[in-house]
């Protein structure tokens, strides 16, 4: 059985089954062992971990311990709580109206990060009012309908990943930001910051920053000094917002002191440095690596709130789960109906009731001719609803490509 224990009780002949956390967030080369050594022990709660699971029929049990089931339903249930009060906000215009901004936007600002990352490979000083415009323009798309950006947020390539890491962590930040009614030049200030907050990576070399393998902790080391890097060549900037420099050197801090590279803790981190460590990871463990697959969008939700119990400032984890939904744009889900589709855009009467572009049945496993159910506009005396988070991978969808269908007429559940 695999359970769930504090890093305080790991004991000589327990298995680890998943250190559970984000894979730069520690230096081990494997995330599956079997405990031998004192030293071994030391080093999982030298990395800052606090809890972590345990297979119990390969090693020794902790009677006491939750199962991985019980620890779900509880998130689950912890999940359902946080957007309770939220009635949904989709902005004034349609998605299908947004969708052609948007592209071009999230074309212009791939263009805009990977121009200034080669701008700081060859050494010179990061031009601002390069970024300036597409952001700008990116909060206007948010603020008109934050589901177009975020829905090509999904759509990824693995050969680009850092220049569309940087791109979708702005999005998500600048709709983060929007979510907490943050004044708009403010919000403007952030998305700046989350765009270059990994430019530092550009001081990282090629073959540990693309290896197809777990880092050793000397590769580890030079890893996470991109951070530094980053804070280094923006804080040389001339008019860097505080806010954006924030975002770039905070994203790694943790909110009970485990991160780096400075080890702040609590209130010792910025808002913004707060909101960064939560979307830099939500957007990391989505992503498909050659190292490691992607979490679906709602299984990555359940393990921030999880992670926010040490790691992340509680409230704000809440507040950016209402402001994705509780079932992401991007997400595969099952319908009561037994209908299979994925969450397109965030419903406006509530998270729980997003559009959802309906392909499969899922009783029959053949597949349905594509349609846009619309749950918060259900006809008198429907029954249908989201029962909960499908993979993609068991039905043979690919998300992202019916992400990038063509909008269809909403018709009724």
């Amino acid at each position: 059985m695999i359970k769930k224990i504090n890093s305080e009780d790991i004991r000589l002949g327990m298995y680890v089954h998943d250190l559970n956390c984000g894979w730069m967030d520690h230096g081990f080369l494997r995330r599956q062992f079997l405990v031998k050594s004192q030293s071994g022990i030391d080093q999982i709660r030298r990395a800052g971990i606090r809890e972590l699971y345990i297979d119990t029929e390969k090693g020794t049990d902790f009677s006491s311990a939750p199962s991985e089931a019980e620890v779900i339903s509880d998130l689950e249930a912890g999940m359902i709580r946080a957007t309770e009060q939220d009635s949904g906000h989709t902005g004034p215009t349609t998605l299908a109206d947004e969708r052609i901004q948007a592209k071009r936007i999230h074309n212009e600002a791939l263009r805009v990060v990977s121009g200034l990352m080669e701008d700081a490979r060859l050494g010179q000083q990061i031009d601002l009012e390069r970024a300036q415009p597409v952001i700008g323009e990116m909060v206007g798309s948010i603020f008109r309908n934050p589901n177009a950006l975020m829905g090509l947020a999904r759509i990824r390539h693995m050969d680009r990943y850092t220049f569309e890491h940087s791109v979708n962590v702005s999005v998500l930040m600048v709709s983060f930001a929007r979510s907490l009614e943050l004044e708009q030049p403010l919000i403007e200030e952030i998305g700046i910051g989350a765009l270059l907050h990994d430019i530092g990576k550009i001081k990282v070399p090629q073959e540990i920053l693309n290896k197809p393998g777990r880092l050793s902790e000397d590769e580890f080391a030079i890893m996470r000094g991109h951070v530094v890097h980053s804070r280094d060549t923006l804080a040389a900037v001339p008019g860097i917002p505080a806010a954006a420099l924030a975002v770039a050197a905070e994203h790694h801090e943790r909110f009970d002191g485990s991160g780096y590279p400075d080890g702040k803790g609590g209130d010792g981190i910025s808002l913004y440095g707060k909101m960064a460590a939560i979307v830099d990871v939500y957007d990391a463990i989505t992503s498909d690596r050659v190292y490691h697959k992607g979490m679906e969008p709602h299984q990555a939700l359940r393990k921030l709130l999880e992670w926010s119990r040490h790691h992340f400032d509680p409230r704000l984890v809440q507040q950016f789960i209402r402001c994705v939904g509780i079932y992401p744009v991007g997400a595969l889900v099952m319908l009561q109906s037994g209908r299979l589709g994925v969450v397109m855009e965030n419903g406006r009467e509530g998270l729980k009731q997003p559009l959802v572009r309906v392909v499969m049945d899922s009783r029959q496993r053949r597949y349905l001719a594509v349609e846009d159910v619309d749950l918060s506009r259900l006809p008198k005396g429907s029954n249908e609803e989201i029962k909960g988070a499908e993979s993609p991978d068991r039905w043979g969808i690919d998300c992202e490509e019916i992400l990038q269908l063509p909008c269809r007429s909403r018709v009724p559940a």
